[in-house]
């Protein structure tokens, strides 16, 4: 009787290959498509040897991993990953991983890992894990509903999030290494959580745990950052989504620049109205922040509305929008599609700052002296634009979608944080004088 290989791959493209490369060589193959259907497939089917890819819809491969080795520890199983990172591979290998291959795959590759694989098992050395995954409770205690300040009001919807799980692959802007995320459902009240891969650490979509702004608005917590987390949340905080889950290496995948692939993947994996009335950031008075001529105001409005007003040399010039968030549609039409930019005369002191690394023909506008280098604009003003889809973004690490005016000229990531931060410092006052 041939031996038997499970391969677990949400990539049609990597089962059939894989398959058609074993099955050539007298192999029994077994294909899943998620996570789920690898266990069922490996309790019913026993196989000899496992493929099974790092990024799965369902859930994280590493906690299948553990789940098929706290099964039988004699199967080898052997990690796959186009978007892994060397940290990932070594914490698969001391959970028990027989091996790690970064896709592409090559025939060779498949053929004498799998070789290799049996010869391990034939020798029947059970090798424990080193280092485990850490308890599913663990993690859930972490994730908590973000703090209630006393503008935060009983809004007119339900909360939200996605019916199916998904993944997303892509380049990290400013690291420029390969990453991926899964995006996941929670239940209500729970909020908008990242969990960092491979470590596992839990850190809120909240200005509580921004370190950074230069550029991009980082989250990190105990020494695990993400990166680049706007353009996901801009596309969440327009779509409504509430509760949300996002395992990440890293950095968010930059995509094309804009915030327009998250909504798709987001109406593609379907949204689950939730039975309880969400909350939001009822803007109360006028918060200011800045100086001169860049300013950055909040003020009571009902509903999201933004107002931004940029000024930059030639090509770019003065541009202004005005922008009503007033459905998720008219989001995805005037502001998601509106690409980051960056300019060539900032390109050595990005790359001194160890930022910008990502940035390809295809995922940003550069910026010449006369022109637009890379890209014909989709919008006549997509810079003002993409200052908004930020904003948008920014503007949503308060926990609660935002119902107020924003009136912005010439700022950044630092003002957006700055006036999160003005709002949340004046409120805990008020609520402490209260006491």
């Amino acid at each position: 009787m041939s031996n038997s290989v499970l391969i677990i791959d949400d990539e049609p493209g990597i089962l059939t290959t894989v398959a058609n490369v074993l099955t050539d060589e007298g192999f029994t193959t077994l294909q899943a498509a998620n996570g789920d259907k690898g266990l069922a497939l490996f309790k019913e089917e026993q196989p000899d040897v496992v493929f099974l890819d790092i990024w799965l819809p369902d859930r994280d491969g590493l906690e299948l991993l553990q789940e098929l080795r706290d099964i039988d520890s004699r199967a080898p199983v052997i990690m796959i990953s186009g978007h892994g990172t060397v940290s990932t591979a070594v914490k698969a290998i001391r959970m028990g991983a027989f091996d790690y291959l970064e896709k592409p795959l090559s025939y060779e590759q498949v053929l004498v890992a799998t070789q290799e694989a049996l010869r391990h098992r034939a020798k029947r050395r059970k090798k424990a894990p080193t280092a485990e995954v850490r308890d599913r409770s663990d993690i859930a205690a972490e994730i908590v509903p973000p703090p209630i300040l006393p503008i935060v009001r009983n809004g007119r919807k339900h909360q939200k999030t996605i019916k199916r799980p998904a993944v997303i692959y892509g380049l990290g802007l400013h690291s420029g290494k390969r990453t991926g995320m899964v995006l996941q459902p929670l239940p209500p009240n729970s909020g908008i959580h990242f969990l960092t891969l491979p470590a596992e650490k839990v850190i809120a979509a909240h200005i509580n745990q921004v370190a950074e702004t230069d550029y991009a608005t980082t989250l990190s917590r105990e020494g695990e950052n993400i990166k680049t987390v706007e353009h996901l949340l801009s596309a969440l905080h327009a779509r409504g989504i509430t509760n949300l889950c996002v395992k990440v290496h890293g950095e968010i995948p930059v995509l094309d620049g804009s915030a327009l692939e998250f909504c798709k993947v987001i109406e593609e994996a379907g949204i689950e109205g939730q039975k309880v009335v969400r909350k939001e950031l009822v803007i109360d008075r006028p918060y200011e922040v800045g100086q001169g001529d860049k300013k950055l105001l909040l003020e009571p409005c009902d509903g999201f509305k933004i107002s931004y007003q940029l000024r930059y040399p030639p090509p770019i010039g003065e541009q202004s929008f005005e922008f009503d968030m007033s459905s998720f549609e008219v989001y995805k039409e005037e502001i998601a599609p509106a690409r980051t930019f960056g300019f060539m005369k900032d390109l050595k002191m990005m790359a001194e700052l160890g930022l910008g690394s990502g940035g390809r023909l295809d995922n940003f506008i550069l910026v010449g002296e006369d022109n637009v280098i890379n890209t014909d604009l989709r919008f006549p003003d997509e810079f003002v634009r993409h200052k908004i889809l930020d904003i948008v973004g920014d503007l949503y690490m308060l926990g609660f979608p935002v119902r107020g005016k924003v009136t912005a000229r010439f700022t950044g990531h630092r003002d957006n944080i700055a006036i999160l931060r003005e709002i949340q410092n004046q409120n805990q006052e008020v609520a402490s004088d209260d006491e």
